[in-house]
């Protein structure tokens, strides 16, 4: 039994050593194994940092052009020879004790792809990361059983993750695990999360609003277009159209869009003004907040523009490898891979 841990990284040089160090913690714990730093191009000291932990191998995207998380996650992934694999972000730090339990959870379940465990936001300040919490108590990693998707990383059982192909489709700018997990549960696989501390997420800093513009300027927000597209004719299309929920968010939203229109063309100032408010008293209501009801409703509609931006970008084949520059401090120079 063989674990790697693979750690997707771009400008983390503030959280980058604790999350390598917290690797080799739980590592050594399960009798040591590999990691693999897979950096999208950091400007930081990313890199050098990461090179000064031993038996790191470190690997940097030659083109930073086809940066994208699904990249990234790929890139960390293709080279791993191990029984099991770990994906944590450069933003993250490895409960010590996770990989014990979870390898032995999939020891002991041998139809599950992969198993998560509990997942902790650090940095609640901005509203993003506040809603997630939030989420996490109620119906996200708090909460163990079987699941449809494993969001902020998992242990993957690597003969399941070839059979069905590859890790992470390197088109996708987000939703990479959520499009991983349709395509193992197409396949027969299950996946399940653990009652046991996985990972301390540290997020973002950036408040929300000005998150979600970052998001569609830099193509993350198009990554639910991109999950449909990939999808498409697909094992995995039904998995998508019944659990995908960022696909029933913008089926709501173009309808809500189509009945201002017609409210607005036909002159009906009332009934237009009923229908621009009340998806707003709807999501202020749910969400108990007038101020987190907004943001919801901003970032539905963030999702509904980036589906279609996703939904036209073009896409590069999935089975290609990626090709990255080996900056591994014991190498005398970078070589390719």
């Amino acid at each position: 039994m063989t674990v790697a841990v693979g750690i997707k990284a771009l400008n983390e040089a503030a959280h980058i050593d604790a999350a390598l160090s917290s690797a080799r913690a739980a590592l050594d714990r399960v009798g040591g194994g590999t990691i693999v730093l897979a950096d999208s191009g950091s400007s930081d000291d990313t890199v050098a940092r990461a090179r000064t932990h031993p038996g790191v191998r470190v690997l940097q995207l030659a083109d930073p052009a086809e940066r994208s998380c699904g990249t990234g996650a790929q890139l960390a992934f293709q080279s791993v020879d191990a029984d099991y694999f770990y994906l944590l972000d450069g933003d993250m730090v490895l409960d010590a004790d996770f990989l014990v339990a979870g390898v032995a959870f999939l020891e002991a379940n041998p139809g599950h792809a992969a198993v998560g465990g509990r997942v902790r936001e650090a940095n609640t300040d901005s509203i993003e990361f506040e809603l997630r919490a939030r989420n996490d108590r109620v119906k996200g990693s708090a909460v163990a059983g079987d699941v449809d998707r494993l969001d902020c990383g998992g242990l993957y059982r690597v003969a399941a993750v070839r059979a069905v192909g590859h890790f992470a489709d390197r088109n996708l700018h987000a939703f990479e695990e959520f499009e991983l997990a349709a395509r193992l549960r197409a396949a027969g696989w299950r996946l399940a999360r653990i009652d046991v501390a996985a990972v301390e997420h540290h997020g973002h800093a950036t408040g929300g609003y000005r998150l979600m513009w970052r998001r569609l300027r830099s193509g993350y927000a198009g990554g639910a277009g991109e999950v449909i597209r990939a999808a498409w004719g697909q094992p995995h299309w039904r998995q998508v159209l019944r659990q995908f929920a960022q696909l029933r968010y913008s089926v709501i939203v173009y309808g809500w869009w189509l009945a201002v229109l017609v409210a607005g063309l036909s002159g009906r100032w009332a009934i237009l003004l009923a229908v621009l408010l009340l998806p707003l008293a709807f999501l202020s209501i749910r969400r108990g907040s007038l101020r987190v009801g907004l943001y919801s409703l901003v970032t539905w509609n963030v999702i509904a523009i980036g589906t279609l931006q996703g939904l036209a970008r073009p896409r590069r084949p999935v089975t290609a490898p990626v090709i990255a520059v080996d900056l591994t401090a014991d190498r005398s120079a970078g070589t390719a891979t």
